[in-house]
């Protein structure tokens, strides 16, 4: 709303969200990098500590109405989505054996009470920054600037040296050395595609449904809700996911979630194909988009993490949390013509492409893991 405000056009609304995801996926991998050398405390303080500057940036632009500043401050701003995200790492580090995912999930669910809590400072922070003489689209970023600084001092102040990954400074290795140790590890390639698609479907969803819903002649009142409860699905149950993993194995919570975003897909396609949209199929199909995406994310996660080489943990986590933002941004700067083109239907057909990828993806994977176990008995 607020890059609407500065240029007048509407469609800089979209770029400025793709400016977030894209600040995320770039910074990722410095972060991870960084958290193998100095630690995840020192490495979490300093990414949303880039997030508080970034705030400090987007009101400048927004000062100046001039959109180049402004894009960059919410690419500094991504730097605390790539944390938080990051932050599910630190947990697994310290966690006591056999609750790695559930210490995962934990954090992940913790992102709900942000969720919830955070658009309800959206007309307070307006107003404090009409009194302060700033645009109120503008003020919201006041608080935001408060809560990252306050996630800044409370990571780098922690006790402890807030985990390393599971490896020594002498053992670990760069992203090339990394990524060539999947080649002979066929799980860890399924993890990080598992993780890729899953932000890639949601994104492409989740995007586009208030913008069909509109078109579709639905109130703003009926779009928040469906969203509210997307993001519900994202987080609320992440809990039980993680337990699940522990308990059975990421592989069946992988497996479950492809399920999921099965059913979500065909729930889109049929919504798609009806002569008017259902409020029920979209919130039914959100509500499992969002439940697809947190079995992936958890799923994913905590195979990557078992199945990794030690030395090569830390990089190959920064590496799938990179390449998890880059395709959500991806998906998000072509999600707009696919509609234009094709419809809600074909942004479920979108959809259905990376889930296919995935599935081939695990097709390969797991019987090349199991003769790799035979080989080794």
């Amino acid at each position: 709303m607020l890059a609407e405000k500065i240029t007048g056009h509407t469609a800089m609304a979209g770029f400025a969200q793709m400016s977030v995801i894209l600040g995320a996926g770039l910074i990722a991998y410095p972060l991870a990098a960084l958290a193998g050398r100095r630690g995840r405390r020192f490495a979490l303080g300093l990414g949303f500590g880039i997030g508080a500057a970034g705030t400090l940036v987007v009101l400048l632009g927004a000062a100046l109405s001039f959109m180049p500043v402004f894009m960059l401050g919410m690419m500094m701003c991504g730097s605390s989505t790539a944390s938080g995200l990051q932050a599910r790492y630190a947990a697994v580090d310290s966690a006591p054996p056999g609750a790695a995912a559930r210490a995962m999930s934990f954090v992940v669910w913790a992102t709900t009470v942000g969720s919830v809590l955070g658009p309800n400072f959206t007309a307070p922070g307006a107003a404090l920054g009409s009194a302060l003489g700033l645009a109120p689209l503008a003020g919201p970023y006041l608080i935001s600037l408060v809560a990252f600084a306050l996630a800044s001092l409370i990571a780098a102040s922690l006790p402890g040296d807030g985990g390393h990954g599971g490896a020594s400074a002498e053992e670990r290795v760069g992203l090339v050395a990394a990524l060539r140790s999947v080649r002979g590890r066929p799980l860890v390639l399924l993890a990080i595609v598992t993780i890729v698609a899953g932000q890639m479907m949601m994104t492409n969803v989740m995007v586009m449904t208030p913008v069909h819903m509109e078109h579709q002649g639905f109130e703003l009142a009926a779009v928040g809700i469906v969203v509210s409860v997307h993001i519900a699905g994202m987080y609320g149950l992440s809990p039980v996911f993680g337990w699940m993993a522990d308990r059975f194995g990421p592989l069946s919570v992988i497996g479950a979630g492809a399920g999921v975003f099965a059913l979500t897909i065909v729930l889109g396609v049929v919504d798609a194909l009806r002569p008017a949209s259902s409020m029920g199929l979209l919130s039914t199909a959100l509500l499992l988009l969002g439940l697809g995406w947190s079995m992936f994310l958890i799923g994913g996660s905590a195979l990557l993490t078992r199945e990794a080489l030690p030395a090569a943990r830390v990089s190959l986590q920064g590496f799938s949390d990179a390449a998890m933002n880059l395709g959500g941004a991806l998906m998000a700067a072509f999600a707009g013509t696919v509609l234009g083109l094709g419809g809600f239907l074909g942004i479920n057909i979108m959809a259905t492409a990376v889930l296919i990828a995935m599935a081939l993806t695990a097709l390969f994977a797991l019987p090349a893991a199991r003769r790799a176990r035979a080989e080794t008995r």
